[in-house]
């Protein structure tokens, strides 16, 4: 088992198995979901995936497609097409089917429904994931810093808005960071992946705003703090899983005397 998907079943266990996973996450569910900065956003406009999900994967597979056949790779068009259908399929089937949450504490009944792994996350990591497949290796960091910043401010929504919990949208990211994985192997068997040098992690700086953005709420300071920050871890994995596979410069030659 790859280490995404080892890092998934230990938060799934911590989180939704312990008393303490559950009453760590239930006290943040203070207020009403429309004191979210976020709210009238997700009854209106979006942004996507908060609305127009459906959209979202359809306009998503058709840019991961267009730049394939622009590219002429056939191969990790359709991996990376599989890769995010796989990975939203398997979000679903495990919120909705496989996985259970027991009610350890007693809680109230809007707090034991089964939101782990958070499909909106999912699908949004996800499409980053898929386009990172197919995009040209040097563009995939700079690719992957949008994408962080969009996982971030979707990840920080969902959890003011109380539609999930921290657990749920580091879960589904860890579910796509895992598919990547798996892709990218596919097609680059052999390849060793590196850290991405120090100054490379100011690409995730744009991810901080997104994810304080997604995760206000009106009048309190607690929860948003714990939501933007699992925000920001989630935008950070699925960076870090993408720009370890993004090949370095080579050093510049010694000049000819």
């Amino acid at each position: 088992m790859s280490g995404p998907l080892l890092a998934f079943a230990a938060v799934y266990l911590v989180a939704v198995w312990t008393p303490f996973g559950q009453r760590a996450e239930n006290a943040l569910v203070v207020g009403y979901a429309d004191g979210a900065w976020m709210a009238d956003a997700s009854q209106s406009w979006g942004p996507p995936p908060l609305t127009q999900d459906l959209e979202t994967i359809a306009v998503g597979l058709a840019a991961i497609a267009s730049i394939a056949v622009a590219r002429r790779h056939w191969l990790a068009g359709c991996t990376a097409i599989v890769t995010v259908l796989s990975t939203i399929a398997a979000s679903q089937v495990l919120k909705n089917v496989l996985l259970i949450r027991p009610d350890l504490v007693g809680a109230d009944d809007n707090l034991v429904k089964v939101s782990f792994p958070s499909g909106h996350v999912a699908l949004t990591a996800a499409l980053v994931a898929g386009v990172a497949l197919v995009a040209p290796e040097r563009r995939r960091p700079a690719l992957a810093a949008v994408g962080a910043a969009w996982i971030a401010l979707t990840a920080g929504a969902v959890q003011a808005l109380y539609w999930h919990r921290p657990s749920d949208v580091l879960g589904a990211t860890l579910l796509a960071c895992a598919g990547y994985g798996a892709a990218h192997r596919l097609l680059h068997p052999g390849s060793r992946p590196s850290m991405p040098r120090p100054w490379a992690w100011t690409a995730l700086l744009p991810a901080v705003a997104a994810a304080a953005t997604g995760a206000g709420r009106e009048g309190t300071v607690a929860g948003p703090l714990v939501f933007g920050s699992a925000a920001w871890i989630c935008a950070a994995l699925l960076w870090i899983t993408i720009a370890r596979t993004s090949p370095r410069r080579p050093p510049a030659a010694p000049p000819r005397r």
